[in-house]
Parts: structure tokens; C-alpha cells; sequence
């Protein structure tokens, strides 16, 4: 079976909304399977998907994410039904907790509980999605707020069966999405150290009596198809030197923490220094090539080729590929061509 392809589009760098919806006209028409709208301190993750939404025909809408303490679950649930409406149940809804920085900085939320705010927030979700009333007494959600004058409310909108990812990253939070979810929308992922995500999945997946094959399981992959494998090499250091060293504070980076896992812990650490130091030339120099080779697809048609069969055979369903949102839409558009052609002959 062949690899299925997602994109993403927005977020800080995707301003350019009839850029992207030219390409994600292209892609509807190629049989890209998703198309996911990013979320951190720029465009939201709905507005976007709505344009899209009357733009496109068969191509599914995913949120990827929208950020949970951003909204109440009620809204984040009706932004959801409404969204599956005008788009004809194309809609998924893919959930984060984002991290302390973006929270407590952007948000003025506190970083607090983020684990049970997003189990209770999937499972208010689910009520509201089922037709039922949104009672519900949690650790951080009560519905309706105690010694007020609320009551329980069902939703005014036709129920839908929609899809709930869990982009997760931490050991906690991939037990719960192993044991909760319908997809996982992974990061800082590799074929090659599949464990690292894995093992923490399939223990959630076990206790829940689930099988990690009833999920779809997908995670973003940077991707760069050509015969100059030592430019992409080094061309893709600075990015990787951005997440160990910006995607997160000090303290809480998830990223970070997931290529220790899978073995690179010194590096990931050392990374970071010189980054938070504000040495960003010696982070990049000290990006070892393996921590880009075996988190991406880069290399000839052969080696992404080989690369996505990897992916495929440890269990990943999908590869979600952000393409370069500085490129013209014509150049997107032959970069996600060629990508759909060399995913489309893997045997």
C-alpha cells in the first residue's frame, strides 16, 4: 500500500492564504490525504480551514494543532462540529497542549495539569460530538460551573463522528494518546528509533485493549528529494538546531526530550546550550548529520524511496510534510508533485 502524503499549512510563515489555498487546490486534485493548519502565536488554526474548506472537495481539513488552553472544550467542540458541517464531514481535529511559553506568555493560561486538561477536554469533546448534554465534572473542567446559575447544555448541532489526533511527544502524553486517540500527529520521529515514541503508545494502547493499528498513526517529516545529498544535509542542521534549542524553554522542550530518547541525548543537551547562549553557528555545527538523516527524507528518488518504507514498516500511516512557505506556489506544487510520485511507487 502506498504511503499517504498530508501537508500543513499556516502558522507563522503562511500569511499567504491564496498562495496556500493554490497549492491545496493542487494537492486535492494529486490525493494528498489531509491537509493540516498549524497553530502557535500567528494565523489560528480554524480560519484558515474554513477558506480551505469551500476551496477543496475531497481533501480532509485537520486542525495541527489547535491549542486546548487557548478555548474551553465547549467552543473548541463547536468550532469542530461547525467546521464538519461546511465541509461536508471532511474535518479532523487534532489537540495539543502546546507548552509554557506559548500558554502562559500568549495565552495568560497557566501551564498547569496539561496531560488531564487534555483528557478532559477530548472526552467533553466526545460528549458534545455524540449529541449529549455537556455535564461533566473534572479536575480542571466542571460543567456547569458549581453555585452558578448555568445548567447543562447539549449542543445545537447535528452530532458527527469526527476523528480526534493527539499531537503528543512526552512518555505520559503518548501513553494516553496509545490509549485515547484515533491518530497521533507525531514529531521529532524516526524509523529508526521508533521506540523512543512507540514503546509508550503501545503501553497505553495495552491497558486500554487496544491494538496501535486501530490508530493512523502520522508524523511531520521534513522532506528534500534531489541528488545534492550533502547540501540538503547541511541545509537542514539550522532547523534541527532551532527545535533542540528554541521549540521550548530550558526546561520544557519537548522536542529536545524526544531525541534524547531515541540516543541522542549529549547531543540534543549541547545543542541547546549553545543555542539558549546564543552561539547559533556552533549549535548548527554541532548538529551530528545522523540527527537529519534519520529524522527525515532527504536524498535521491532511491533513498526516499527506501526511507518510506521505513516509516511504513514500523507502523506510520502517513507522512505530513510542511513544504517551504517561502517558495512560490508553483514551486510547492512541483516539489509536493515529485514527493507524490516517488510515495505512490513504493512497493
Amino acid at each position: 500500500m502506498a504511503m499517504k502524503i498530508s501537508i500543513y499549512v499556516g502558522g507563522a510563515a503562511g500569511k499567504d492564504i491564496k498562495t496556500a489555498s493554490e497549492v491545496v487546490q493542487a494537492a486535492d486534485s494529486m490525493g494528498v490525504d489531509c491537509v493540516w493548519s498549524a497553530e502557535a502565536w500567528a494565523q489560528d488554526a480554524i480560519t484558515t480551514l474554513a477558506y480551505l474548506a469551500a476551496k477543496t472537495e475531497r481533501i480532509h481539513l485537520g486542525t495541527g494543532i489547535m491549542q486546548i488552553s487557548a478555548r474551553a472544550p465547549a467552543m473548541t467542540a463547536m468550532t469542530a462540529l461547525s467546521l464538519n458541517e461546511i465541509s461536508g464531514g471532511r474535518f479532523r481535529l487534532g489537540l495539543g497542549v502546546s507548552g509554557p511559553q506559548v500558554v502562559e506568555g500568549l495565552h495568560g493560561a497557566p501551564y498547569a495539569k496539561p496531560l488531564t486538561r487534555l483528557r478532559e477536554t477530548v472526552e467533553i469533546c466526545r460528549m458534545a460530538f455524540a449529541g449529549e448534554k455537556l455535564q461533566y465534572d473534572g479536575d480542571v473542567h466542571v460543567l456547569p460551573r458549581p453555585g452558578g446559575e448555568g445548567k447543562a447544555l447539549r449542543l445545537d448541532v447535528n452530532p458527527a463522528d469526527i476523528p480526534i489526533y493527539l499531537a503528543t511527544l512526552g512518555p505520559r502524553a503518548l501513553e494516553y494518546t496509545g490509549a485515547a486517540a484515533d491518530g497521533w500527529l507525531g514529531t521529532s520521529f524516526s524509523p529508526d528509533h521508533a521506540e523512543a515514541h512507540f514503546d509508550y503508545m503501545r503501553k497505553g494502547a495495552d491497558k486500554a485493549g487496544r491494538n496501535l493499528a486501530d490508530m493512523e498513526i502520522s508524523t511531520q517529516v521534513a522532506m528534500s528529494i534531489g541528488e545534492d545529498v550533502e547540501g540538503m544535509v547541511a541545509t537542514a542542521k539550522a532547523g534541527v538546531a532551532f527545535q533542540m534549542g528554541a521549540m521550548g524553554s530550558a526546561k520544557t522542550n519537548f522536542y529536545n526530550e524526544a531525541f534524547q530518547r531515541a540516543g541522542y541525548k549529549d547531543e540534543a543537551l549541547e545543542i541547546q546550550r549553545l543555542w539558549k547562549a546564543g552561539e547559533r553557528d556552533a549549535a548548527v555545527a554541532n548538529v551530528p548529520d545522523a540527527m537529519v538523516t534519520e529524522f527525515q527524507v532527504l536524498g535521491t528518488p532511491d533513498m526516499a524511496r527506501a526511507r518510506f518504507r521505513k516509516y511504513r514498516d514500523v507502523g506510520v500511516n502517513c507522512l505530513n510534510v510542511r513544504l517551504d512557505d517561502k517558495a512560490s506556489a508553483a514551486d510547492r506544487i512541483a516539489t509536493l508533485e515529485q514527493i507524490m510520485d516517488v510515495a505512490s511507487s513504493v512497493d
